[in-house]
Order: structure tokens, then C-alpha cells, then sequence
């Protein structure tokens, strides 16, 4: 508060979509979260096979005799075969073990069980009916919750005598039930597995909206009514509800994608192999004559078959940066800022 009583430059209506907070392109976030990943698989392949005819054709010439040379194919190929190999059985590794914690004895077991089902409890008291089973309908109700109690703090200080507090709790309020109405809507039309559930829960600013509220209730501690701080400390378990339930998707989310991961790394790998032993037994200068539009055929074909050797690494490449981005954008379950974008 400034020395006049008021809230000075707080902004309280702060960005809530996750393409706000971020402050980046709607296509790096597409590129990164939103897209699907065979779409972005097919980009990078594309991109890298242009990028390889492109360059073996532009470049000084030399370099196209030596391209067509049997020993260059047979060590580009023998080397992705190895690449291939193991890559894959790494990648296939790495999933197993993340998901090893799903493993465990039976005491184990119940113990999750328990823990699931007293915040299943917990959110049933909450939302006043029992907890939905899907989990685009579960966080789509805690949304529902956290705007039903913001309309009930904005009607009761909308006769409030403060002019600041009463200001200040229309902004906020006013930015937390456009914010949850908008997420409620992509969480409508969501199912789990392709993203969409998570991408919907990472535009609810969770975060942010619990420090307004401890700020609101600390800053206006006496023009607060006893109904005003009970309705404050509801909304704040709402809010604080969300989180451990959006972590709870994204871990979900984040097995299902490495699982979808070793799935396709596996078709990938078969095909992968076969154009690579094509490649290095019978490919060789004279197996490809001619030319399309200007471009020999055989500089057409060697970019080709090496795109489709690159795809295991292509679909790795595309799911990681999908589990970096969100793992680095929910690193805090707090009220804890942690990108410069955001403060």
C-alpha cells in the first residue's frame, strides 16, 4: 500500500493464459505444447530433408562426387544403423524406468490408494457431489468451484464503504471467473492423452490468484468482515486444491507420453532400418540416374532415406521438448514466480 491508501501499480488482473505469462509466439507455444507431435515430427523431418538437399546441391561441387561415392553411403548408413540401435533401446529404457514407480508391493499400493482416495474425499466436500472420474470433468469442477466463490466475494463487498478494496476485488474477481471461464471451455471439449487436458490446466493461473487473495486479506485485514475473510480462506482452498490436482495430471501425462514415446520410437525403428540396410548394401552412384528439377536423383533419394532414419530421433526430439517445456513452466506448486516475463 502507498502512503494514500492505495494499492499503487499492483496488477492485479495479471495475464492467465500460459501464451500470456510466457510472453512468447503463438508459434513457439504451438510448436513446443500445443501441436501434436507427429505434426511437429513431420516439420523437423521435412525441414532436415530440405535443409540436406539444399546443401549438397549448393555447395561447391566437389562435394556432390564425394556424396555419391560408395564409401560416404556405406558410412552415413552404417552409422545410423548403430545410432538407431542404440537410440532406441536407450529411449525404451529411460520410459521403463520412469514408469518402475508404478511397481511396488502391496503395501505400496494401498498406501496410494488410501492417499488418492482422501483427495478424492477432500474435493467430494469440496464441490458438494462426488468427485468426477475423468480428469478433464475433475479439474473442470475445481475450476467451477474457485469462480462460483470469486462471484461470492465480489457480491459481498460490492456495498463495501472502502472504494480501494471494493475496486481492487472487482479486478480481481473479474480476472479469476473470465480466466476459469475460459479454461472450464477447453476442458469441456478435452480428453486425456493427446494434451489437451493439461494444456487447459496450464492456462489456469493458479498461482498467482492464491497471492492476491492472502494479499487482499492481509492489506484489508480490518475493513474485511468476518463473511469477507471466511469467503477469502474458501476461495484460497479452492485455488490451493488445484494445484496438487493439476500435478496430478501432468504425472499422469507425462507416463502416457513416454509410454506413447517408446510405442512409436519402436515403429519407427523397424522401417528406419530397413531403408538403412537398402541403403548401404545396394544404393551406390549409378542406382538413381537423372534429374528432378535440377537436382540429381540420387541426392533426392540419400536425403530421403537419411529423413527416415532420423525419425526415431525426430519423434524423441519432438516429445521432450513437449516434457521440458511443461516440466520447466510448473516447476513451483506455490505462489512462486519464477519467470522474469511474469514479475
Amino acid at each position: 500500500m502507498t502512503d494514500d491508501g492505495t494499492s499503487g501499480d499492483v496488477d492485479i488482473g495479471t495475464a492467465n493464459t500460459m501464451r500470456e505469462r510466457a510472453g512468447e509466439s503463438r508459434l513457439k507455444i504451438w510448436l513446443l505444447l500445443a501441436a501434436s507431435r507427429l505434426q511437429v515430427t513431420a516439420v523437423l523431418a521435412l525441414s532436415v530433408f530440405v535443409v540436406f538437399v539444399v546443401v549438397v546441391t549448393a555447395l561447391p561441387t566437389p562435394l556432390h562426387p564425394q556424396l555419391l561415392t560408395g564409401d560416404t553411403i556405406e558410412t552415413l548408413f552404417s552409422t545410423m544403423i548403430g545410432a538407431i540401435i542404440t537410440g532406441t533401446t536407450l529411449v525404451v529404457t529411460i520410459g521403463q524406468l520412469v514408469l518402475s514407480q508404478e511397481n511396488g508391493p502391496l503395501g505400496d499400493q494401498r498406501d496410494r490408494m488410501e492417499n488418492a482416495m482422501d483427495f478424492r474425499d477432500f474435493t467430494e466436500e469440496l464441490i458438494g457431489s462426488p468427485s468426477p472420474a475423468d480428469p478433464s470433468e475433475f479439474l473442470r469442477q475445481l475450476v467451477g468451484v474457485a469462480e462460483h466463490r470469486a462471484n461470492a466475494l465480489r457480491n459481498d463487498v460490492a456495498d463495501h464503504g472502502d472504494d480501494q478494496l471494493r475496486a481492487e476485488v472487482d479486478e480481481f474477481t473479474e480476472s479469476l471467473i473470465g480466466n476459469a471461464e475460459l479454461v472450464r471451455d477447453q476442458l469441456e471439449d478435452a480428453s486425456f492423452g493427446d494434451f489437451s487436458v493439461l494444456f487447459a490446466a496450464l492456462n489456469f493461473n493458479y498461482g498467482w490468484k492464491i497471492f492476491q487473495v492472502e494479499r487482499i486479506a492481509n492489506e484489508y485485514e480490518d475493513q474485511l468482515s468476518d463473511d469477507g475473510h471466511a469467503l477469502l480462506e474458501e476461495l484460497k482452498t479452492s485455488l490451493s486444491l488445484f494445484g496438487p490436482a493439476r500435478e496430478h495430471v501432468k504425472t499422469l501425462y507425462f507416463e502416457w507420453a513416454l509410454v506413447s514415446l517408446s510405442q512409436l520410437i519402436l515403429y519407427a525403428a523397424l522401417p528406419a532400418l530397413v531403408i538403412a540396410g537398402i541403403m548401404l548394401t545396394i544404393v551406390d552412384a549409378g542406382t538413381f540416374p537423372g534429374q528432378t528439377l535440377g537436382i540429381p536423383n540420387i541426392t533426392l533419394a540419400i536425403g530421403l532415406a537419411f529423413t527416415i532414419t532420423l525419425v526415431p530421433f525426430l519423434l524423441f526430439t519432438a516429445y521432450v521438448l513437449r516434457i521440458v517445456t511443461v516440466a520447466k513452466r510448473t516447476l513451483a506448486i506455490e505462489p512462486l514466480i519464477l519467470r522474469d516475463s511474469q514479475r
